[in-house]
């Protein structure tokens, strides 16, 4: 009720101070001015006090409430109605081209490499709420799996249903998965375009160099964040197929292409990344999201509605109520 009231002058409130020293005074000055008159006995007269008499004290608290009344008055009270307006005075295209070969399935991160990463990816996009997002999934080859867009429940879902089939040509076609990814974002009128291109291996499919594809990002202006998905070592991954059709895990060597993933970043502006593990991976989406920002104007308007003028009034109307007491029931008292 009150989280909008405001006093625009509160050290006036100081001025309360001097009510308890008016009560004082009055008192004082009450006993100063009453008559006295000294007689032996008074059991012939008759003490009988009027309702007038014992009414008298009011004038006084009328006066009080006056001064109280002037006093909120000067501290100027009002209400705040504040009303923003935002607008994005850089937006950020980003399209996040996403490795989704067998070897993405990997469990050195948890429960494996996929589902790390939409894990992390999910927050990132939650996160970025001023930005049109993306997404292009590539193995063999490679597709749009939704456009820039700014509606992020539809890139949210479809990040949800990414996962590895049999639909694509198993390979990894890096420099396939980054052209379709700088297609996607070559015609947009955004400042700032950003390309988060992620694989866990070498690029060994697809008709497309990936220094090509890198050499259009940056005749398009494009920048280009790479990150190589996978730990040290060796790695649980799929090695076969079963009869069942799920796959037999053994233990394979981890190879990326780090020396191409920073040859690309490097080309384009951007910067390469090592995800080792989940926790690795959610630090360097962190940091992407830190690296870009879209500046956002913020426009606030203020409502002010003074509320010292009913102070004022009332005051005044006490003032003349109590005055016009004085004159009149009161006057023979005064």
């Amino acid at each position: 009720m009150f989280a909008n009231f405001t006093f625009e002058n509160p050290e006036f409130f100081w001025l309360f101070l001097l009510l308890p020293l008016a009560i004082a005074w009055y008192i004082w000055k009450r006993n100063k001015q009453t008559a006295e008159l000294k007689i032996s006995s008074t059991k012939g007269f008759k003490v009988k006090s009027g309702l007038l008499a014992k009414l008298r004290p009011a004038l006084f608290v009328l006066r009080l409430l006056v001064l109280a009344l002037i006093i909120m008055a000067m501290a100027r009270p009002r209400t705040v109605d504040v009303s923003t307006q935002t607008s994005s005075t850089q937006g950020i295209d980003i399209v996040m081209a996403i490795d989704v070969s067998a070897s993405m399935l990997a469990r050195d991160l948890q429960p494996n490499r996929l589902d790390a990463l939409k894990a992390v990816a999910e927050e990132f996009i939650k996160d970025r709420p001023g930005d049109r997002i993306g997404l292009v999934v590539y193995a063999g080859e490679s597709f749009t799996k939704t456009p820039i867009t700014s509606d992020k429940a539809i890139v949210l879902d479809a990040l949800e249903d990414i996962e590895y089939n049999n639909i694509l040509e198993n390979g990894t076609a890096i420099g396939s998965g980054l052209a379709t990814a700088v297609n996607r974002l070559k015609d947009s009128e955004a400042e700032s375009k950003v390309i988060i291109l992620l694989t866990d291996g070498v690029n060994n499919s697809g008709f497309i160099d990936p220094n090509t594809a890198s050499e259009l990002a940056v005749e398009f202006g494009i920048k280009v964040y790479t990150i190589g998905v996978g730990s040290n070592g060796m790695a649980l991954s799929p090695i076969a197929v079963r009869p069942n059709g799920r796959f037999q895990f053994g233990n394979v060597q981890v190879e990326i292409d780090e020396d191409l993933l920073k040859e690309i970043a490097s080309s384009t502006g951007g910067k390469y990344f090592r995800a080792t593990d989940n926790e690795k991976l959610q630090e360097i989406y962190a940091e992407i999201d830190s690296l870009e920002k879209t500046e956002i104007e913020e426009f606030r308007y203020y409502n002010y509605d003074e509320k010292y003028r009913p102070l004022v009034l009332l005051a005044g109307g006490l003032l003349l109520f109590e005055i016009l007491l004085r004159l009149t029931l009161f006057r023979s008292f005064i």
